[in-house]
């Protein structure tokens, strides 16, 4: 690979995956020189607050790990000085580890800019030159060519056996199609509805609309502000919000990771 200009490959461990309030547990950069050279930087980050488990299960990273690390705000300076004048590169990037590290960079009060600086995403690199659809998981899974695609029972068909492939290969030697459901669908599990209008964040819920949107969690609006809650009764919400919020009211909440019915 040939550089005309310094190039830093970023990647984040975070607390989770909501840019405006996670927190990252671990940076790695690596900078590359026109001239061949290469210097890492790579630390652990204490993020004040407890790592969720299911973060741990994919970094590796316990509270003890990173309970002796610095705050970012401590390496804050020396991030941005390693940054300078590089393009940036990563998996990605553009749509999450440089937006949740500008925050971080603010939270810590300095100023990153990152204007003027190519980003070179290997993410939609991938995704422009290779589909990302049920023919591509077809050929990827069952090694054929996806004929009559978009037809609803080829699709049918196909979806089948790229799932009994998926259970073949991920089922840790299961074939009961349950075992499917220990994979963690890291998308929808970060909100408690299917329109995302409550996100879990450090174990509790909070809006992503109206006037306490990504400020103050469900448990602490119902303290403070109750009528806002009532009014949110009488709109038009989904009947899972308004269920949500008749308990809340009631002063059930529920818990990340349980069953909504079992809430306390």
């Amino acid at each position: 690979m040939i550089l005309t200009r310094p190039l830093v490959i970023l990647d984040l461990e975070t607390t989770g995956t909501w840019v405006e309030k996670d927190r990252i547990i671990e940076i790695a950069m690596i900078r590359c020189l026109p001239n061949g050279s290469r210097t890492v930087y790579h630390k652990r980050v204490n993020p004040g607050m407890s790592i969720p488990k299911e973060v741990t299960v994919v970094t590796g990273i316990t509270d003890a790990d990173v309970k002796d690390a610095p705050r970012f705000k401590e390496i804050a300076a020396e991030v941005i000085a390693f940054l300078n004048g590089a393009d940036l590169g990563g998996f990605n990037i553009e749509r999450f580890d440089i937006p949740l590290l500008m925050r971080e960079i603010a939270d810590a009060g300095l100023k990153w800019d990152c204007n003027n600086r190519f980003i070179y995403d290997a993410q939609k690199i991938y995704h422009l030159h290779e589909k990302r659809n049920l023919a591509a998981a077809y050929k990827s899974y069952c090694d054929t060519v996806l004929t009559d695609a978009h037809s609803a029972l080829a699709d049918s068909e196909a979806t089948l056996l790229v799932l009994m492939a998926q259970l073949k290969k991920h089922g840790q030697g299961k074939m009961e199609i349950e075992a499917l459901r220990e994979f963690k669908y890291e998308e929808r599990s970060e909100f408690y509805d299917a329109e995302r209008k409550f996100r879990w964040w450090n174990g509790g819920l909070y809006m992503m609309f109206g006037k306490y949107a990504r400020k103050e969690s469900l448990r602490e609006v119902a303290k403070t502000d109750r009528p806002y809650l009532e009014w949110i009764l009488t709109q038009n919400f989904s009947h899972e919000i308004k269920e949500l919020i008749e308990g809340v009211l009631d002063g059930k909440f529920p818990t990340y990771g349980k069953d909504p019915q079992k809430a306390s």
